[in-house]
């Protein structure tokens, strides 16, 4: 792992416990720690090995169709008048997001360990998609878990992981939403630790925070040569939505030690900071223990996990990754919040401008990237990940939130 410099101290987080700052760690039973562990030693003495990384950069070349574009947004600029806006083509990935980086790897990683079995949590789709695409890939059976209420608004992502020759396990407790597919796949983890569990963001108990962040980290590893080749400096400001955090974190990682690099989470605000009914784990929750890890997280007086709320199933979760938590307290990470209503005006905008459909987790990121653009100098430079195309999202963008009230 690459060391990094914030304020002239090393930056190589997690520590050997798993720990960033005060978040992360291994909060679970003893017989899931042995099984983590094992998978942490197998995975640290593959990430170094010359034929694991000549097969993951085969794959991300040949396979994901890396690297990906970063593409001049030259009608978005022109309409907010300020700072350049790129966008970091993630949805041209193949299976349509950033979702498949991780997946390759963590695929590769078991397949070394003889694991025939995937059991995956999904919540958008996207990385149920990219799960079922990899277990295909490499022969392997697969079990995706994922909430009833995103079941059905996610239709599209639902066929095809059958199409792909995956088990759909629809989960109906709680909200049957993100954090209840989680939990119940964690469930069925533990029941089979023949299995390897691919979970699909920064999220979780060590170390897979770690090795997902360790597999996204080439979106922005791209950027940054991407930036030199087309502007001949570092971009200005980073965006990326954020719910888990996956495509966030694998955008900042390689920025962390520049300090003139501002970067920015963009979480769900859903129907209003001032209700509810949102997803602003880093901006309201407070230090707390989900899933086996502990990060910023919805809850109430008495540390009960409260219900989160979006629009984007990708984003309807109630915790954030432990290294983008450490990241906000340390006060590198700028966090801020998008509404629903925000969100789907930016899909539309950016459709009807630059012809581009983008996810409507992504959209989150593009409503306060361009608010923030039209704020800045010409001089300056944006990058917004856009983290996922948004061909699952229309039939429920036009049913249901179109014409959305206030």
């Amino acid at each position: 792992m690459k060391n990094k410099q914030i304020n002239n101290k090393k930056y190589n987080l997690p520590d050997k416990k798993g720990n960033f700052g005060q978040f992360g760690g291994q909060y679970v039973p003893p017989q899931l720690i042995e099984i983590l562990n094992e998978i942490e030693k197998v995975y640290l003495e593959l990430k170094d090995d010359a034929s694991f990384k000549k097969e993951l950069v085969d794959l991300y070349k040949n396979y994901i169709d890396r690297p990906s574009l970063l593409y001049f947004a030259q009608k978005l600029t022109k309409k907010y008048g300020g700072a350049k806006i790129y966008l970091k083509r993630e949805d041209l990935n193949h299976t349509g997001a950033h979702k498949i980086n991780n997946c390759v790897g963590q695929a590769l990683l078991a397949k070394h360990m003889g694991k025939k079995t995937l059991i995956a949590e999904t919540g958008a789709g996207q990385h149920g998609v990219a799960v079922a695409t990899v277990a295909a890939l490499f022969n392997m059976e697969c079990e995706i878990y994922m909430g009833a209420r995103d079941i059905k608004n996610q239709k599209m992502n639902v066929y095809r992981i059958k199409m792909l020759g995956a088990k759909v396990i629809p989960v109906t407790q709680g909200q049957a939403t993100l954090k209840d597919a989680v939990d119940v796949a964690l469930g069925a983890f533990m029941d089979n630790p023949e299995a390897f569990y691919l979970i699909g963001s920064v999220v979780g108990p060590h170390p897979l925070p770690m090795i997902v962040r360790d597999f996204q980290k080439v979106i922005g590893e791209e950027v940054k040569q991407q930036m030199f080749e087309a502007e001949f400096k570092l971009p200005d400001y980073l965006v990326a939505c954020v719910g888990g955090g996956s495509n966030a974190l694998g955008l900042f990682y390689d920025f962390i030690d520049d300090s003139n690099v501002k970067l920015v989470a963009v979480e769900p605000a859903g129907k209003g900071e001032k209700t509810n009914k949102h997803g602003l784990a880093l901006k309201k929750g407070k230090p707390g223990v989900i899933h086996g890890f502990r990060c910023n997280v919805l809850q109430d007086d008495k540390g009960e996990i409260l219900e989160s709320y979006s629009a984007a199933s990708g984003l309807d979760y109630p915790g954030v990754g432990p290294e983008l938590s450490s990241l906000q307290e340390s006060g590198r990470l700028e966090v801020v919040g998008a509404t629903d209503r925000e969100a789907v005006k930016a899909i539309l905008q950016l459709s009807k401008l630059e012809g581009i459909i983008p996810a409507l987790e992504s959209a989150h990121a593009l409503a306060y990237g361009t608010k923030l653009a039209s704020k800045l100098s010409k001089e300056e430079v944006i990058v917004i990940n856009l983290s996922g195309r948004g061909d699952k999202d229309v039939e429920n963008v036009y049913e249901n939130l179109i014409n959305m009230k206030e």
